[in-house]
This record gives C-alpha cells, structure tokens and sequence, in this order.
C-alpha cells in the first residue's frame, strides 16, 4: 500500500538494467626506496608515505636527481619510465633527520671562484671555523650554504678570507644507514604504515592497488623479499625480486634450492625471480654501471599491459636503456642446453642476448615452476586471475544488500557473464561463464543472507615452446619432369 495519499499520477522506477564491471587498473608499479629528498622543495618531501609519480617530470620533482649516487629511487623512475608512460607509486623510507651520519673536522680550502664543495651531500648543522679553530663564521654573514650540494660560498665582505683554509663539522644524509626493516616497514604507534606496508594504503588513496612491486636492491634481502611476497598477495599484485649483484650463473640456479645462498628459495606463484643486473650508462659518473634487472622489468609489464594487454606475457620484449647485462649468458632459441634455458627451467626471468636480437627479457614462469607446473605458473595467467576476481569483487557494491529473489541471482550472473564475454571478445579470455548451483546454496546459508555463485575461465596459452615434427616425403620426387 502506498506510504502516502495521492489523487493524481506518479512514475515509479524500476531498475532492470545490468551493472556492467569495470576492469581494475593493472599497469600500476610500486616502487619502495630511498631518494634525496632533500634536493626536493620542502612541501614536495616525503617520507613513508605514497606518493603517485606518471612522469620523468614528476620524479625529478619529488625524488631527486638520478646523478646522485647511492640511492635507488631516482635510477628505478628513469628505468621504469624507458618503455614509456606509466603509474607509478613511490614509497620513499629514507629521512635525512634519521638516516644521517656526521663529520667532526673536515679541512677545506676555499677555491678562487670562492667556494668549496663538501665531501658529502644533503649537508645539516654546519659549523665552519678558521683553520686554527680560533673563529667560527657565521651563516649568510661569512657564508651561504646550499644544503643538497654541499657547496659553501664565501661572501665579500664577510670574514672569510680568499682562498681560505678552513674546518667543517656537519650532519649529512646517509642512506647507509637505512635498515631492512625500514623497508619491510610496520604500523607506527600513530597507525601510520611505514615502507612496504604503506603500499596498502594505495586503494584508499587513488582507487587502485600497487600491482607490480619493487624494492630495487632491496628485494636481494631473503627478509625484504619475503615481505613483497606477502604485501603482493594483499594487493593481489606481483613481486619482482632480484639477484644480489655478483651472483654468477651457477649461484642462481643452486639460490632455488636448499643448498642456495642467495634469496631465491620461494615458489611462490606472485614471486618473479631477476638475474642478472644490467649495464647502464651512468651520466654522474661517466661510466657504465649495474643496476638491477626488476626495475626494468616492471616498466616492461606496465607498458605491455597498456599496449596490448595483461594476459600477455612479459617474455621476449627488447629492454630500452641498458647497454649490456652483467654477465654473458649463451642464449640460442633452439637450444635447450643453453644458460638462459636453464634459467627459465628453474623459474627464474632473465636476459636473451643472441646474434641480431638485441637485450630481451626471456622467462614466463614465476617462482612456482618448477615445483607447481599449474597453468597459473605462468606470470600473465596469475595476473589474468587477480584482474578477474578483483574486478568481479568491486563491481558488486552494486549489488549487495539487495533482497534475493530468481530475478537478483539472474542479474548477477548475468554482469559476470558479460565480463567475461567482453574479456573474450578483447582477446583476455578464450571463454568464460558464471552460473548459480542450487547445491552451494543450503536454505540454511541463505537465510542467513550468504549467497554463492561460481564462476569459471580460461585464458589464452602462452606459446612458450613451438614444435614442428618434419618427415622427408619421397613421394615429391615423382613430380620431376611431368611437365615435359
């Protein structure tokens, strides 16, 4: 019955229409580091908190400079970035107020264009003196003080004498100092997330989740490495770990087993194992460096996730940037017997370098395989499936708390449905379906509210081996001369 009297006309809407789901956002890199924060302005500074970067632009802003050496942040942006645009999400761990060591008494001499350049960089808490310690300058009275550089300049007129000696106590910036449990992170006393962990923020913040995780240099840490795994089984993501630098070919292969050294015993379908380092050209020193393999990496699977899709695999993309790769691999396509065959037979990603081919990545396998041969072994396939199941999930806001009737359990098996068809129609899926059986649904369940569906998929296989069987057909030979 009607709440209210009315003597005329009303139109009363009722809501047939199919609530369409929308793929979740895949191409998203999380980077966890340390930066020179302290090149940054002041309010661009951050510390343990996320921080979204889409550009070379915004890196150089909030990070830093890629030329200063001993952080991984500002290298791990330019590497990610090489393929081209992407979503990256930055957790910087180091803080300068922390992570800083201290100089007691440096000597220095000023030069004829009046400065001098400090030892170190990211300089606090100057106290400059005369040589014989018997005056202590001023600042910006004596002198100026560019904190990020470390350089000093004498003012005229100010006490500082020309092509002065002097001594210089100070704090600088040390990223030594940062700890693996820096990166590892916790919930500080104030329910701030810190290092990795801070990377489930990333959903409350901007709609999405950190799907590829890196901790370059880092992630070589067994404790570090093991802590990605389990963030990325939160974000339903992957975790791109890599090979300390220096591991030869036959440390990798044993680093699977229980008689490794290094930090590849997982077999974890959201592990991906990296080896080796790379070579690159490094502008601040002038010379070609190593650097590891994941950060490249994870701008590879962003940028084929935004080109063609993330049901394909990361294999066998040539890797922009690099010059070399730290160690030679022999690497033949048709030859099961070579370094980076083995690589792939123990799950781990590498490097295919052969005549003409230029540096690509080669692997499509994560830590699971060999001990899980499951078609989920395949990198792209767990990924297909996260997007799948996270996207059916989020879509159903839509849908919950409505009462359940025949036309309720019809419309929702009909949105997955149509997802699934429309990720067969892009190329994702080969088909895909979704039902509701009677049998999962006990009156008991159902009266509690508690409604099961299923649903099932199958992605496209990824053409890791192409066989061809030939035979030497004679029967050819009975053509010759028909034609005279």
């Amino acid at each position: 019955m009607p709440a209210n009297f009315l003597h005329g006309v009303e139109t009363i809407t009722i809501d047939v229409a199919g609530k369409p789901i929308t793929v979740v956002k895949s191409a998203v890199v999380a980077l966890v580091g340390t930066a020179p924060i302290y090149e940054a302005a002041a309010a661009d500074r951050t510390v343990n908190s996320v921080q979204l970067v889409l550009s070379d632009i915004d890196a150089a802003r909030y990070f830093g400079s890629e030329t200063t050496p001993g952080y991984t942040i500002p290298q791990a942006l330019k590497a990610i970035f090489k393929k081209g645009a992407a979503t990256v999400v930055v957790v910087n761990v180091f803080d300068p107020a922390t992570h800083k060591s201290s100089v007691e008494a440096e000597a220095a001499q000023f030069g004829a264009d009046g400065t001098l350049t400090l030892a170190h960089r990211g300089v606090a808490n100057l106290v400059l003196k005369s040589q014989d310690g018997a005056t202590t300058f001023v600042l910006n009275t004596d002198y100026a003080l560019d904190p990020a550089t470390g350089i000093v300049t004498r003012i005229a007129g100010g006490a500082i004498g020309a092509a002065a000696n002097v001594t210089a106590a100070y704090d600088y910036a040390d990223p030594t100092k940062v700890e693996n449990a820096d990166v590892i992170g916790t919930v500080d006393e104030g329910g701030n997330r810190t290092g990795l962990q801070a990377l489930l923020n990333c959903y409350s913040l901007f709609g999405f989740k950190a799907k590829i995780i890196v901790a370059p240099a880092f992630s070589t840490q067994a404790s570090i490495a093991t802590e990605m795994d389990a963030v990325a089984g939160k974000t339903k993501g992957i975790a791109l770990v890599d090979a300390p630098i220096g591991t030869t070919f036959q440390q990798a292969l044993t680093g699977r087993g229980p008689a490794g050294t290094i930090n590849f015993q997982s077999s974890s379908r959201r592990v991906v194992l990296c080896f080796p380092a790379l070579q690159v050209y490094d502008p601040g020193s002038n010379a070609n460096v190593l650097q590891p393999f994941s950060q490249f990496l994870a701008g590879i699977i962003a940028w084929k996730d935004n080109e063609l899709g993330y049901w394909w695999s990361p294999s066998n993309t040539l890797i922009d940037g690099i010059v070399g790769i730290e160690l030679p691999l022999t690497a033949e396509i048709n030859d099961p017997n070579s370094e980076v065959n083995a690589l792939n037979a123990a799950g781990i990603v590498t490097v295919f370098n052969s005549y003409g081919t230029g540096f690509r990545t080669w692997g499509n396998r994560s830590a699971a395989y060999p001990t899980d041969t499951a078609k989920e072994s395949f990198i792209c396939t767990q990924r297909v499936a996260d997007v799948i199941e996270e996207s059916i999930e989020y879509s159903m806001i839509q849908r919950i708390d409505a009462p359940v009737n025949n036309a309720w359990i019809d419309a929702v098996t009909e949105d997955v449905r149509s997802f699934l068809r429309k990720l067969a129609q892009d190329g994702a899926l080969i088909d895909g379906t979704c039902w509701y059986d009677p049998a999962d649904n006990p009156v008991e369940e159902l009266a509690l509210g508690h409604v099961t569906f299923r649903y099932d998929w199958c992605d496209p296989a990824t053409a890791e081996r192409i066989t061809f069987k030939r035979t030497l057909n004679l029967g050819y030979l009975k053509t010759l001369g028909g034609n005279q």
